[in-house]
């Protein structure tokens, strides 16, 4: 495709952003949508009672005053950007948060945080609420699709610093700022968000974890600021070293920002994670529960395992020392060898995997010890979804199975009654935890927020 004139495709997404109707989201747009909402508030709320990670964002939340808005989990009530900042925080410690697979992200984690803290210090309807958050997840994967340089290529890492821009275009529309004010809040972000690449590399940095913090936060001050008039870039995403030049090189397709905008919405793509852990890891342990703790094979008949990576997976087995023994939970969820040896040994991977006692469990390590990467330059599956594994029996059996399409995903997804499950084991182990019934009569109410003038009632 012809790239447009610079400014213009800023001008279409911003002008989209700002006046796309909710009468544009179709049904099933508008019942993904409820679900992403439900799923990425259960695991916040998760995260406020699991994660020691997240503990300095609620402290330092508890002290920045009062305000109409809910830290999940808890009982404070603070300001949007405090509130915005700290479930942010909360919502990729678990690791548990949706995914979008045809170009690895995570299109919710920022934008949920921002996007409910301002609907509820604005009051907004369910239909607001969802058309933000619609508008917002598809702008993120419509970004990722785009990319024709991976953004690791200059150092950065990818997830939150594209949710950014999602979750800002959601506070922009939440606002109700035009296009050209939406355009300022977009630039505002360009000037607030980065991730380094090096948040992959230090063995004992939790900053993986609470990483969507700073978008989120970020988010809702571009909008505040481009509404009291803060003038942005004509071409904040194509132009002359806006997001395109300095995260990609310059190299992206238009195309996929373009097509189908405001008719196709890719939130209804989505993928919701069974299991704890990056999305990468997920085809591992559900082969590993099939080949390995499915007939009974412990370490001691375990030879060795080979795991079929691809070029976005590599990072979850490399480098393969670290990735044997992860030091913190975090880097555990990012582990190939770590998650497929939980699978293997307990025979699921769940929210209890990942404390002290199971980082240091010999069994899992020695599970764990026996892995290593086979990289597959040219996959049959699409990058980051498939994998196969190969095991080698002390009695001279290899056992060999691969898996292109991993459990959550669009073709086999988890269905609205697993989603709730899901959500009230999540509300069970909150800081201030909710009892079974209550987080049910929470579920019902957020799947049907589109039919609320009010959401603020929903959180209370």
């Amino acid at each position: 495709m012809i790239a447009p004139p610079e400014g213009l495709l800023s001008e279409t997404l911003c002008r989209h952003i700002a006046e796309t109707p909710w009468s544009a989201l179709s049904p099933e747009s508008i019942e993904m949508t409820s679900r992403a909402l439900l799923d990425g508030t259960g695991v916040m709320i998760a995260a406020s009672g699991m994660s020691a990670d997240v503990r300095p964002f609620l402290n330092l939340a508890a002290r920045q005053g009062t305000g109409a808005c809910r830290v999940f989990g808890t009982d404070l009530l603070v300001p949007a950007e405090v509130a915005a900042f700290a479930n942010g925080a909360m919502a990729h410690a678990l690791d548990y948060e949706d995914a979008f697979d045809a170009a690895p992200s995570h299109p919710n984690a920022s934008l949920i945080p921002a996007a409910l803290a301002l609907a509820q210090e604005t009051g907004a309807s369910g239909l607001e609420l969802l058309t933000a958050l619609a508008i917002g997840c598809d702008l993120v994967c419509r970004m990722a699709l785009a990319l024709r340089r991976p953004m690791e290529a200059g150092g950065w890492y990818p997830p939150p610093i594209l949710g950014a821009y999602g979750a800002a275009a959601a506070c922009a529309r939440l606002l109700g700022l035009d296009w050209k004010q939406t355009r300022s809040a977009l630039s505002l972000t360009l000037c607030q968000t980065t991730m380094p690449g090096a948040i992959k590399h230090n063995r004992e940095t939790n900053i993986r974890a609470i990483r969507e913090a700073f978008p989120a936060q970020a988010a809702i001050v571009a909008a505040r600021l481009a509404a009291e008039g803060v003038a942005g870039f004509d071409a904040p995403f194509e132009g002359r070293d806006g997001f395109f030049d300095l995260y990609a090189g310059g190299q992206f397709d238009s195309s996929d920002l373009l097509n189908d905008l405001g008719k196709r919405f890719y939130g209804e793509m989505l993928s919701f994670k069974p299991w704890p852990s990056c999305r990468g890891t997920h085809v591992y342990i559900e082969l590993a529960g099939q080949l390995i703790h499915g007939q009974g094979l412990g370490p001691e008949r375990v030879v060795a395992i080979r795991a079929g990576t691809d070029r976005v997976t590599r990072m979850l087995i490399e480098p393969l020392e670290r990735k044997q023994a992860p030091a913190v939970a975090i880097d555990a969820k990012f582990s190939i060898p770590f998650t497929l040896a939980l699978a293997a040994v307990r025979g699921n991977v769940t929210l209890d995997d990942f404390d002290a006692a199971s980082l240091a469990d010999p069994a899992v390590l020695a599970m764990a010890a026996r892995v290593s990467a086979v990289e597959v330059s040219a996959p049959d599956w699409p990058p980051g979804s498939g994998g196969f594994l190969e095991v080698d029996l002390a009695d001279g059996q290899t056992l060999r199975r691969e898996l292109h399409v991993p459990l959550g995903s669009p073709e086999r997804p988890l269905d609205r009654a697993g989603l709730v499950e899901k959500f009230v084991d999540c509300c069970g182990r909150a800081r201030l935890p909710l009892a079974d019934q209550p987080a049910r009569a929470l579920a019902a109410a957020v799947l049907e927020i589109a039919e609320r003038r009010d959401i603020r009632a929903v959180f209370a």
